[in-house]
């Protein structure tokens, strides 16, 4: 691991789209990364609304087959070849994938008690699943990794929760694929940074 300090793991936290099936860590320490951010990332009302997967191996591999298969009904054949190398070369190619679900029955509880809010509730669960997908995205970075975010719920929802058991209040959000990456991320550029702050003192 490399142990940078917050400022620069948020810094060298990138996209990285080309994977290899390698760990620089072992798998019980992938464990402990999800786990500490799982509990100690915040969320409203302390709802604890976030649930996480963590895909490896077969298991991983199976992820993105179900999201080839979905694809291939949906792409016309001539262009389905490209989308197939993508998702090869950089989602299934990769170690892992984490995958990010907000249980919507603490999101439903939370409206029925604090009806004052209860519009809020579903956008505030949508902060804290982002919050724990960066944390752990940033620490995974930390460790070696590469990954990226990738979305392809609601399509691939039903599949992916026959297949691995999810109970049907979790709603899928997100997908992590994560792996050793090959080359260098592509360069970011940044918008000028007073038009995205206001510093009053």
């Amino acid at each position: 691991m490399m142990n940078r300090n917050f400022q620069d793991a948020v810094a060298n936290r990138r996209s990285y789209y080309a994977l290899k099936n390698e760990s620089p860590i072992g798998d019980n320490e992938i464990r402990g990364i999800v786990e500490h951010a799982v509990k100690h990332v915040p969320s409203a009302f302390n709802s604890q609304s976030t649930r996480v997967v963590v895909l490896l191996g077969e298991n991983h591999r199976k992820v993105w087959e179900i999201v080839k298969g979905k694809l291939r009904k949906m792409v016309p054949s001539e262009a389905f070849a490209a989308t197939e190398s993508k998702i090869n070369g950089s989602f299934e190619s990769g170690y892992g994938t984490i995958l990010y679900y907000e249980d919507q029955d603490v999101v439903k509880g939370l409206q029925e008690q604090f009806p004052l809010y209860a519009d809020n509730f579903p956008v505030w669960s949508e902060h804290t699943s982002a919050m724990h997908q960066f944390a752990i995205w940033t620490a995974l970075e930390d460790a070696g990794f590469g990954a990226s975010v990738q979305h392809y719920n609601p399509l691939i929802d039903a599949e992916v929760a026959k297949t691995f058991g999810i109970k049907p209040s979790w709603k899928l959000r997100a997908q992590m694929p994560f792996g050793v990456a090959i080359g260098e991320a592509g360069e970011k550029t940044f918008a000028p940074i007073e038009e995205r702050v206001l510093f009053f003192k």
